[in-house]
């Protein structure tokens, strides 16, 4: 499934009616540049699901549980970036047979954890909402000491500009919905 969203309102909105079809066990692995929208996404889904909030980045801590205020399952946030191998995501413990997990950067970290996941990749047209910055949609969030933004790039990244995300569903989870890999 392919769609355009055109501003963070609209992103979350998607996340909310996306969060309303989860269940315990199901893994979203989301992909995509420094403010594509992969955080309010999860917001949004984090509605969905009826979690407690406020769904934030877990940039610094790694994972957050949100438990659920409605009887569901809760929903655990992780931001793999600076973990660099499946073995460093398997030392957080995480909870995926009784929790929604949605992995910001973990493309390639979590191969063997579950037969059926949601793959989900944002892209942020540069420029789209007539910004000029550098290449700071290219840049990730913690390389070194973290991208070096000015004025322009800060207010790019701030921009409420159009998406294009694309959802995979790969394994038995998903062979029977609208988000199925047609491969």
């Amino acid at each position: 499934m392919r769609l355009e969203i055109a501003d963070a309102a609209g992103m979350e909105a998607f996340g909310r009616d996306l969060g309303a079809q989860l269940r315990a066990g199901d893994l979203l692995v989301l992909t995509g540049p420094l403010g594509a929208g992969k955080t309010t996404l999860t917001r949004g889904i984090g509605a969905g699901l009826g979690v407690r909030g406020p769904v934030q980045s877990p940039t610094f801590v790694l994972a957050r549980t949100h438990p659920s205020l409605v009887g569901g399952p809760p929903l655990v946030h992780v931001d793999a970036y600076r973990l660099g191998s499946p073995e460093l995501v398997e030392d957080l413990d995480l909870d995926f047979a009784g929790s929604v997990v949605v992995v910001e950067w973990g493309a390639g970290l979590l191969d063997d954890v579950s037969p059926s996941w949601l793959e989900v990749e944002i892209e942020r047209p540069q420029g789209a909402a007539g910004g000029a910055a550098g290449d700071v949609a290219g840049q990730t969030p913690h390389a070194g000491d973290g991208p070096v933004l000015d004025d322009a790039d800060a207010e790019f990244l701030g921009a409420d500009e159009p998406r294009v995300v694309s959802v995979r569903g790969f394994g038995p989870r998903w062979a029977a919905t609208s988000y199925a890999d047609p491969r």
